[in-house]
């Protein structure tokens, strides 16, 4: 298979994953946990820019950093805000979650426990989970009034030896098909897939992109 096809069936998903929400000002933003702490250096741009008065750190050890990381995503996240000039004062760190949902909820926890009761909330997440943060936040915490964003990259910018393209590409479907399975099992509300996102799935799926996906038999 030519290296031009795969790249275009990753971008129909890459492009999926993508919300396009504008940003507004906000009571706070939330950094969801992740392997990528280029999603740490976008939370704290937002923050650095008065986007919002708070930022929380959120973040344990999840199915990309378990065993890799010695430290929390959370405490990794803060490290590199600290060292781009966020105020430690401005800092909340979450370091028990393990996946989105509980990003989510025991943030939510955090900030009752210093009395901030956000209105607004932007949410910084990886690119491609985007529409996942998004759904995932309609059914933990659907009242708020919510952005999401990530680091400003395209998908050729956001691969490099860090991040290869055959992971990328891995971890995409993996959440494309997680998008598909959860708001069934009660995870995540409905998102509707077009037909050209679902092509694009299966042929790299057909292609042995295949190392996230769940057992969806179950």
């Amino acid at each position: 298979m030519p290296e031009e096809h795969i790249d275009t069936l990753a971008r129909i998903i890459w492009d999926y994953h993508h919300v396009g929400h504008g940003l507004k000002k906000s009571d706070c933003i939330i950094v969801l946990g992740s392997h990528d702490l280029r999603v740490a250096e976008r939370g704290a741009q937002l923050l650095l820019a008065g986007w919002a008065p708070w930022l929380v750190l959120s973040g344990g050890l999840g199915r990309l950093t378990e065993g890799v990381w010695a430290r929390s995503e959370a405490e990794q996240f803060a490290e590199v805000a600290l060292n781009m000039g966020v105020p430690e004062e401005k800092m909340l760190i979450e370091n028990r979650s393990t996946n989105t949902s509980e990003n989510i909820r025991f943030s939510r926890e955090l900030l009752k426990t210093h009395y901030i009761e956000p209105h607004k909330i932007i949410a910084v997440q990886k690119p491609y989970m985007e529409r996942r943060t998004l759904a995932t936040f309609g059914i933990v915490w659907p009242e708020i009034e919510l952005a999401v964003t990530s680091p400003q990259l395209t998908f050729d910018e956001y691969i490099n030896e860090e991040y290869p393209k055959d992971l990328v590409i891995n971890i995409m479907i993996g959440d494309l098909q997680r998008i598909i399975l959860y708001p069934a099992l009660g995870y995540q509300l409905y998102q509707a897939v077009p037909g050209a996102v679902k092509d694009a799935y299966h042929e790299l799926v057909d292609l042995g992109y295949t190392q996230h996906l769940i057992d969806s038999s179950e």
